[in-house]
């Protein structure tokens, strides 16, 4: 008779997973009612139950290796409880084989449903106080991961950079960034493409009693500006005034480039006048009681981009993608699902409150709407084209430091296959 220890491990090999994770579990469950009588009887005589775990460690760490470690942990100290627990040595003999049958059952099939979830699993890294939480939030709390057949893991990261490093690293599935970097990895050769998640964009705010009309009014004046010299609305602001007005804002007022809440903090102290930050910074700015004096969307159409830009989106391996196009279809389903909540039900912000960490009505109400303008629900050849208009402009002011050597944008930044209609005229 074969050694029990061998077959034990050749039948809890880690199952095929989803969906012929579960098929396979079945047929396991069926062949094992012929083969587990015979195996029991070789157990109660040569097999040390408590040497169970030993059969399934090894350098596979894989999650559903793991997860069948511990399982066959718990397994085995269940089995060493029962058999203790057993009468005389017949009954003992009877009553264990229902209990290594039961036990083996539950030791190939348990894992063969976890790791039927464990693929069908996406892995977002966002910001940890970022606002795309307020999204994956509503997304788990209406379980709209579940009903779209997938199951969400949200990986909280420090910055900006660590989301791009996580993602390089295969720490995280999808990240959210923006496509410039996006078509400057495609054109080093990495398969990184883009889906739009929203076209909100910060506001240039100003002290309303500091005089500020106008941007010419900026002359020798600090200007707080957030995400650095090469941030995006920055250039944008800047080839504006210069192709408008003539002159260039960087040199006609001081930048002062710092984290966002540090510039809405000094704003708030009246330390600076004006300062340039993301939009959620500059809706909680203006519930405080600045001004905006421009947005960033209203310089476009002077700047050849006549369509609305999603400055951000979801950003995942395209072959990734393609091998796991059911779980990043379903991905972006419960996505666009939780927009339409978030776009209709005030009472999901109420509920959105202590995460947003919002102190008044006033702000919650500013975030919130500011949050709805930017929601992306369409997106088309005309969106696509605006956004290579974009990069063009953002290639001549920010230059080779911003784009590297590309001249254009690169083909298969925005994803081929689209969640979006194209939007209207």
């Amino acid at each position: 008779m074969l050694e029990f220890r061998s077959l034990l491990l050749l039948l809890t090999r880690q199952p095929n997973v989803a969906p012929s994770g579960f098929q396979e579990c079945d047929r396991s469950r069926r062949s094992l009612q012929a083969m587990v009588i015979p195996l029991a009887k070789a157990a109660t005589k040569s097999w040390r139950i408590l040497e169970i775990p030993n059969v399934f460690f090894s350098n596979d760490r894989s999650p559903c290796t793991r997860l069948r470690t511990a399982l066959s942990k718990l397994a085995a100290g269940w089995l060493q409880r029962r058999f203790d627990a057993l009468p005389q040595a017949g009954t003992r003999r009877l009553k264990m084989q229902h209990l290594v049958a039961g036990s083996i059952i539950i030791v190939l099939c348990a894992p063969a449903i976890l790791c039927a979830e464990q693929a069908n699993m996406i892995r977002v890294g966002v910001l940890k106080f970022g606002t795309v939480n307020w999204e994956l939030d509503t997304i788990r709390q209406h379980g709209l991961d579940g009903k779209a057949g997938i199951n969400l893991e949200v990986v909280p990261l420090a910055s900006k950079s660590s989301t791009q490093v996580a993602i390089q690293g295969g720490a995280v599935d999808v990240i959210v960034t923006d496509w410039l970097w996006v078509s400057r990895q495609r054109a080093a050769g990495r398969d990184y493409t883009f889906v739009p998640y929203s076209t909100a964009a910060g506001s240039l705010m100003v002290d309303p009693d500091a005089g500020i009309k106008t941007l010419t009014d900026l002359r020798g004046k600090r200007v707080g500006v957030a995400g650095g010299p090469l941030d995006k609305s920055w250039l944008l602001l800047r080839a504006y005034a210069k192709q408008e007005l003539d002159f260039d804002i960087a040199s006609l007022s001081k930048p002062a480039y710092a984290a966002p809440p540090l510039l809405n903090e000094l704003a708030l102290r009246k330390d600076l006048p004006a300062v340039l930050n993301f939009w959620h910074y500059s809706a909680r700015l203006k519930a405080a009681g600045m001004q905006p004096l421009i947005n960033v969307k209203e310089l476009f159409p002077a700047l050849g981009v006549d369509r609305p830009v999603p400055l951000i989106g979801w950003v995942f391996r395209e072959d990734w993608a393609n091998k796991h196009r059911h779980v990043i279809d379903g991905f972006l389903q419960a996505s666009l699902a939780s927009k339409e909540i978030l776009l209709s039900s005030d009472e999901e912000w109420e509920r959105l409150r202590p995460l947003m960490k919002v102190k008044t009505d006033q702000a919650l109400i500013s975030l919130r709407d500011a949050h709805r303008a930017g929601i992306q629900r369409c997106f088309g050849t005309e969106e696509l084209e605006a956004a290579k208009n974009m990069f063009a402009v953002l290639a001549e002011t920010g230059g080779e430091a911003l784009v590297g050597k590309q001249q254009s944008l690169s083909e298969g930044t925005f994803w081929r296959s689209m969640p979006f209609n194209p939007c209207p005229k």
